[in-house]
Formats: C-alpha cells, sequence, structure tokens
C-alpha cells in the first residue's frame, strides 16, 4: 500500500502542472488497494474565484455514458431488457434514415459506438420530460456513414437512445432512474444531473485559453437535457468519482451490503465487445467502458469533455488501482489530464506510458493521407509540410451556435504515421501530444477517412 508521503508527492505535481499549464482549477483523486489519495488546485473560476476543495462538483462529461450503460445492466440483470434485442423492442417508434439500421439496430449497439450514424447531433429539445422523445425524434434526419456493427466511431446520439430505452421500460424519466438504480444505492450524494441542484454547491465553471493567453470562462454552462444521457450535464467531485471505481471493481455491491450488479455482469461490462486497434478511443470497446493495454496491463477508461471541462476517469482493476481528474480549463485540461495519468501511473504502478515513434516519410508518400474530411460536427483538413502532417480543424458554425460556444482557435495539430500496419498516427507536439488515430482506406487501396478523436470522418477530397 501506497503511504501518505506518496500523497504529498501527488498534490504537489498537481500544483505545479496546474500552474505550468495555467489551468484556473483541478481536482485529481486515486484509489490504490482501498486507500484514497486526493489533491486540489486553484479556483472554480476566474471571474468569481473560490478555492477548489474536495466537495467542488465539475462536470464530467461523457463519463456519464458509464453511468447509462450501467443502469441498462441493472435492469438487464432484472428481465426487462436484452442487450442483443431489436432497439424497437423498447422504442418500437424508432425511424431513421436508413430503415433496415432502424429495425436491425440492437441495444448493445447503441452501447459500443458500433450504431454507424452521425453521432454528434446537438439540438436543444427543452426541459421537459419528453427532451429525449424529442431529441430521438429529429435523429430521423442524420446520415448513416458506415455500416451497422462494422466500424467503431464514438456515438453521442446513440446514448441519447439508450437513454429513452431506459425511460420507456421503466416509464420514469432518465435523471430519477440514474438516482434510484445507482446514485441512491452508491451513496453518491455529490453527484447530479440537474443544474438547479448544482447551483446549491460550490460548483467549477469552464474555462478557455485563447492562443495569446488569455483565459475566459464559457458560458452556457450546459447544453439541455437532451444531453445529459450522453454525459452533457452530469457533475460530481473527486469522492463520488473514487465511489464509482470502488463500485466498479467491486462485486457489484453498494458498501451497505445492496447487491447492485452481479460481479460477473461488471466483468462483462469491461471485457471487448469489439476490437479497433490505433482508435484513439483505445484498442476495444466494452458495454461503455473504453479499453486499452498500456505496457501489458489493461486499462478500462471513460473520460469527458463538455465546455471548457476537461476529465479523466481510469481504471486498472487487476492492480485495484483507480485515478479521475477534473480540470476547467481547455485545451490545456486535457493534456493536464494526460500528464496526470503518465505520472500516477509511474508513481503508484510503476508503469511508464511511452510514446509510439513514428516513421520517417517523405511528401509525397504522406501526400496520400492530404484531404478534406468531414462529420456532422466538424470538417478536418490534411495537409503535408516539412516531412510530416498537419491537421486542423473547424467545427460547423451551426453545430457552435447549439451548443453557444464559440469557434476555438488551438493551433493545428502535427501527425506522425506509426510503423506496421493499419495506417495508425499519432499527434507528436502540443496539447493533444500522444493522442491516437488511423487512417481507412478503399476496396481500391485509396485512403477514403480518417479516424480522428474516436470518430470516423468521411473524405470528400
Amino acid at each position: 500500500m501506497k503511504t501518505k508521503s506518496t500523497e504529498v508527492a501527488l498534490r504537489s505535481h498537481v500544483s505545479a502542472l496546474a500552474d505550468r499549464l495555467e489551468v484556473p482549477g483541478v481536482a485529481v483523486g486515486v484509489l490504490v488497494d482501498g486507500e484514497e489519495h486526493v489533491a486540489f488546485h486553484g479556483v472554480t473560476s476566474v471571474e468569481d474565484p473560490l478555492p477548489v476543495d474536495e466537495g467542488t462538483l465539475f462536470q464530467i462529461g461523457s463519463t456519464g455514458k458509464t453511468y447509462t450503460a450501467t443502469a441498462i445492466l441493472v435492469l438487464v440483470e432484472q428481465g426487462l431488457i436484452e442487450l442483443d434485442a431489436p432497439v424497437r423492442t423498447y422504442v418500437p417508434d424508432l425511424r431513421l434514415k436508413d430503415e433496415q439500421v432502424a429495425r436491425d439496430v440492437t441495444v448493445l449497439h447503441l452501447l459500443n459506438h458500433t450504431a454507424g450514424w452521425d453521432g454528434d447531433l446537438f439540438e436543444e429539445t427543452g426541459e421537459g420530460d419528453d427532451a429525449l422523445d424529442r431529441y430521438v425524434q429529429r435523429m430521423a434526419t442524420i446520415e448513416q456513414v458506415t455500416p451497422l456493427g462494422t466500424r467503431v466511431s464514438y456515438n453521442n446520439a446513440s446514448f441519447g437512445v439508450a437513454g429513452l430505452v431506459l425511460e420507456r421500460v421503466t416509464g420514469q424519466p432518465y435523471e430519477r432512474i440514474i438516482r434510484e438504480l445507482l446514485l441512491e444505492p452508491l451513496g453518491m450524494r455529490r453527484t447530479f444531473l440537474f443544474a438547479k441542484e448544482v447551483m446549491t454547491y460550490r460548483f467549477s465553471n469552464g474555462h478557455r485559453r485563447s492562443q495569446d493567453g488569455t483565459i475566459a470562462v464559457t458560458r452556457p454552462w450546459d447544453t439541455g437535457r437532451y444531453g445529459v444521457p450522453m454525459g452533457g450535464l452530469i457533475s460530481s467531485n473527486v469522492a463520488d468519482q473514487l465511489a464509482w471505481a470502488r463500485f466498479h471493481m467491486g462485486d457489484g455491491a453498494a458498501q451497505d451490503g445492496t447487491q447492485i450488479l452481479t460481479e460477473e455482469t461488471l466483468h462483462r461490462m469491461q471485457a471487448p465487445t469489439v476490437s479497433d486497434p490505433g482508435n484513439a478511443l483505445g484498442d476495444a470497446v466494452g458495454i461503455s467502458w473504453l479499453l486499452r493495454d498500456v505496457e501489458g496491463t489493461r486499462v478500462v477508461a471513460h473520460g469527458g469533455d463538455t465546455s471548457g471541462q476537461h476529465s479523466i476517469f481510469e481504471m486498472v482493476p487487476d492492480r485495484r488501482f483507480a485515478v479521475t481528474s477534473l480540470t476547467n480549463s481547455g485545451p490545456n485540461g486535457p493534456e493536464f489530464n494526460e500528464q496526470v495519468i503518465r505520472w500516477t501511473f509511474q508513481a503508484y504502478l510503476g508503469i511508464e506510458v511511452r510514446d509510439p515513434q513514428p516513421v520517417r516519410l517523405d511528401d509525397e508518400t504522406l501526400a496520400a493521407y492530404a484531404g478534406r474530411y468531414e462529420t456532422i460536427a466538424a470538417v478536418f483538413d490534411v495537409t503535408v509540410g516539412g516531412g510530416s502532417l498537419i491537421l486542423g480543424y473547424t467545427i460547423r458554425p451551426e453545430v457552435l451556435a447549439q451548443l453557444g460556444e464559440e469557434a476555438p482557435d488551438d493551433p493545428p495539430d502535427p501527425l506522425g504515421i506509426l510503423p506496421g500496419e493499419g495506417d495508425r498516427y499519432v499527434v507528436t507536439d502540443g496539447p493533444a501530444k500522444g493522442e491516437r488515430g488511423y487512417f481507412s482506406r478503399g476496396h481500391d487501396g485509396s485512403v477514403d477517412g480518417m479516424h480522428v478523436g474516436g470518430r470516423y470522418a468521411t473524405r470528400v477530397r
């Protein structure tokens, strides 16, 4: 068991790293052999600063997807849902552009990011109990990008459908389901799904740092009720995140003995359902969990990004270890989180996280990858310069308008092609250093798409 001296070192490292990267506020928690180590630094907001402490709430973003999936597995064990059943078993009015996909898509397709439709549909549908119903109705307008079940592509919209499955099966609003099935039994009393709950506690505002060094609060604070099953609003503190880790690395029982899931089902969630080496999400996807191997050690993870708030949540079940890092500024928050992962893995597990080394290629060879790639939410331009690929991106104006955000001014990312098969790449410098992806090829052997940020983008030129 690690001693308190390791916690002192953690706190020192967290403070120094947050200052260096100019992240206004951070909260970090480590669970190792049942012992909790925590570190807090900075303030909740540059406009109205309060110290970040053990009670401060941060938005956890897409880690909330694991709550949706866990709740579905509770109902699977109760015999109310089958993972391999068509979604229309529970949502018979599901309509998509591709009728065959609407007929055949299963609950598991929703939970492992293989549904294949454009996944980043962000549309405000009100704050009523019909928000998810109305959101899923609007999915009839989005395109099917890849054939059902054939490719991993990160899919927020799928979890909107999964949230509606929960509502239709139980007859209850999503938020009540999560609270009654998970949060209350686990004693997670500082995890909230409504802004009106969060505002009665100390909470963090998101920020964005411009290239000129200016740090400003991002607005709006939330993305609307439709996004809660995707993790768009869920706020939590470090203690509750470590409680979530204890549960998912345990035997399925709450601390008071209440059996929420069987241990077998927890292990099933953490086992690969689809493999996708080279993906930014990891090497495989379980049931909502994102899986990768680090120096031969299986890591079960998620993380989340909302407007100016960035978090990570990683477990190493075989070592009884977990780490969560909550930050309130981009684009430097993700860089902070990545460095925290590296430090904690080394300090607590003796595992060094190494960056893969790209091969040197000439500009003529790299030109095969250059082009424009698109998703429903963004346009990615890959160019060649000085023996490297350069990736720039633009978020579509209509998406920014829906989210209420301004266009980011992030610098482009340099990409290096990795050795071996699969046209895999790694970001070689900048805040996203170490992030991975790959290019795809069509039947004629030419590059026809790329995986970036876990999403499949189609080449358009």
